[in-house]
């Protein structure tokens, strides 16, 4: 490998990671998305219907309410089906429908939200990583100069090292792909939450 190369690679490295460092939050060092991080949702930015104060977990007293929430929260559900579902269940009297509702929005929220909070956690565990690995390759390039640079060298050694930077920096870039896609979710799971409470809303009109 090249010198040239080497700069190459410190490059797509330091490229990969300044566009995160500028868009963060110095709040949240580890956070990678250009997305702002939002730790925490609110249930009045999702939901205008009745309160869910006095739910709180209670939901998950009611198995059909569970197995509801279950497939209406799942992203593998298309979004007409779920509307259909939750038509379905919420009937009755109005004081049952708006009991009803209240429950299964409870539902949505916590499950939903917990999903996202679990998201971010791994965004920020793997963007750690990221940083680490950047140094390490940053650290093997210079030792790759070092050896390079020395009168005889070793040619066995800049290979083998050569070829853990070129390993590394793969790895490095497939990350960086990942955590772009998954950027994207925690967006994606909090339009669901307003589609599913909007979908909810509707059965109390």
């Amino acid at each position: 490998m090249k010198r040239a190369g080497f700069f190459f690679i410190l490059f797509v490295i330091g490229s990969a990671l300044i566009a995160p460092v500028r868009a963060a939050d110095t709040r949240y060092p580890d956070w990678p998305c250009v997305q702002p991080k939002v730790p925490e949702l609110s249930t009045a930015s999702m939901w205008d219907g009745p309160s869910i104060a006095a739910v709180g977990d209670g939901w998950q007293n009611d198995p059909k309410v569970k197995d509801l929430v279950e497939l209406i929260a799942a992203r593998r559900t298309p979004m007409d089906a779920a509307q259909k579902a939750i038509a379905e269940f919420i009937t009755g009297t109005a004081d049952e429908k708006q009991q009803k509702a209240k429950e299964v929005f409870a539902g949505v929220f916590d499950t939903l939200s917990a999903q996202r909070s679990e998201v971010m956690d791994g965004l920020e565990r793997v963007s750690r990583k990221e940083m680490d690995l950047a140094t390490k390759i940053e650290a093997d390039v210079n030792n790759l100069h070092a050896l390079e640079d020395k009168p005889n060298a070793d040619q066995a050694k800049i290979k083998t090292l050569a070829s853990e930077v070129e390993w590394s920096t793969r790895i490095f870039e497939d990350r960086r792909k990942t955590i772009r896609y998954v950027c994207d979710v925690p967006t994606t799971i909090e339009q669901r939450i307003f589609g599913l409470a909007r979908a909810i809303k509707q059965t109390l009109n």
